[in-house]
């Protein structure tokens, strides 16, 4: 069955809530209300509601948020919610969730919310919390820092199976920061990069750990996505009043969904004598790709890429067929990933440049390929999109959702 994505929203992810004396509640009223309208239904439309968040007791205290949504937003009272944490993965596993309530027909309509608040706290508490997305007194128990030391070892990994350039991080990061500078929602679109922000400079972009730089990694970001997801029959009644070809509304055409050994050195070790460095992240995307009969990356438009680091979206490039093993690094330095490029990556930004509220970023990447097919984008807007490729994943790989979203 056909999964409609009629419309969405988000917050300025360079927001601070908790400065402007506010939480999770004044999120979820503000982005489920525009989310809303820009779907075009109303509250007593909604059948289901699914909540994406990681770490909210670690950081608020706060549990329950399914009631916290109901709550912000009243007229949603008595509506069934359930809230999902698969680390960074949270927000897509909420909208495989979603899709599966409508698909089997008990609801023909679900709002999924994902949202974060994480800048209420220090630097070093906030990583104490997101570390808990790792295999807690197993691995990276020295860091200072938890998952630029696990995704530096990814990094030593690469290096030493194929050769590790980080001239080609730098190029990653550079091409993130531009496009975010074209979003008015992204967190670092204000930000200055002076020559030399994005190469071996010591002062402009110190070591945080290992092959890591400052721009290599994702930043600490409050707020808040928001999408609305339809069955066939409700579409086609909601097409005819709204006055919208159905054919040009977004669809969620495919998905792939895998979780592998919670430790990255688990994963590490089951990949010994395979071709990619995680199987199981190659296996969703092909899912994806099967179940929306498309052949692979010639036929994706847009990629909407997890870019926590620079070396996530390296190797993520690799495993959805863009470049060979071992070979992404070309396609960077050639200029494939730009926005006049063969695949354009993170229009928006991606998580280095549009921010990383962890449990809004699966909802917010098929909220924006939803506007990428539906030539709603802006300034963002990539010419001729009809698919878009999302991946989104969860603590060291260890949880992956792709999903294909097209017209």
């Amino acid at each position: 069955m056909t999964v409609f994505v009629l419309g969405g929203a988000q917050t300025d992810f360079a927001r601070n809530f908790a400065k402007e004396g506010g939480g999770l509640y004044e999120m979820f009223a503000e982005v489920v209300p525009d989310a809303l309208v820009d779907a075009q239904v109303e509250t007593g439309d909604i059948g289901v509601a699914h909540v994406a968040n990681l770490a909210a007791e670690l950081f608020t205290g706060q549990a329950h948020l399914g009631g916290l949504l109901v709550a912000a937003i009243p007229d949603l009272d008595g509506v069934p919610s359930v809230r999902h944490e698969a680390a960074c993965a949270s927000g897509g596993t909420a909208v495989l969730a979603a899709s599966a309530d409508i698909e089997s027909g008990r609801y023909h309509v679900a709002l999924v919310t994902g949202l974060e608040l994480m800048r209420n706290t220090d630097a070093r508490t906030a990583a104490e919390h997101l570390g808990s997305a790792a295999w807690v007194g197993e691995e990276a128990q020295t860091a200072e820092f938890p998952w630029p030391a696990l995704f530096s070892d990814v990094a030593d990994v690469y290096d030493w199976r194929y050769g590790l350039d980080p001239a080609h991080l730098g190029l990653f990061a550079r091409n993130a920061f531009a496009n975010a500078a074209l979003n008015p929602m992204a967190q670092a679109r204000d930000w200055n990069f002076p020559d030399g922000s994005f190469d071996q400079d010591d002062r402009l972009n110190p070591v945080v750990t290992g092959v890591l730089r400052k721009n290599d990694c994702g930043r600490i970001s409050d707020g808040a996505a928001a999408i609305v997801l339809a069955s066939p029959e409700f579409a086609a009644d909601w097409a005819k009043r709204t006055g919208r070809d159905l054919a040009e509304v977004p669809r969620l055409a495919g998905f792939g969904h895998r979780t592998a050994h919670l430790s990255l050195r688990g994963k590490l070790d089951r990949a010994e004598g395979h071709e990619y460095l995680f199987p199981h992240l190659r296996g969703a995307v092909v899912d994806a790709y099967w179940r929306a009969k498309v052949s692979g990356p010639e036929e994706i438009d847009v990629v909407e890429l997890h870019d926590c680091f620079t070396i996530t979206a390296l190797v993520a490039l690799e495993h959805l067929g863009a470049a060979p093993p071992g070979a992404a690094g070309r396609l960077i330095e050639s200029g494939g990933i730009a926005r006049d490029g063969v695949l354009p990556v993170n229009p928006g930004g991606g998580l280095l440049g549009l921010g990383h509220p962890v449990g809004a970023t699966g909802v917010r990447m098929v909220h924006d390929a939803a506007r990428q097919v539906a030539g709603t984008a802006g300034p963002l807007q990539i010419d001729g999109v009809r698919n878009v490729l999302t991946l989104n994943v969860g603590g060291s790989f260890t949880t992956v959702v792709a999903m294909v979203v097209a017209r």
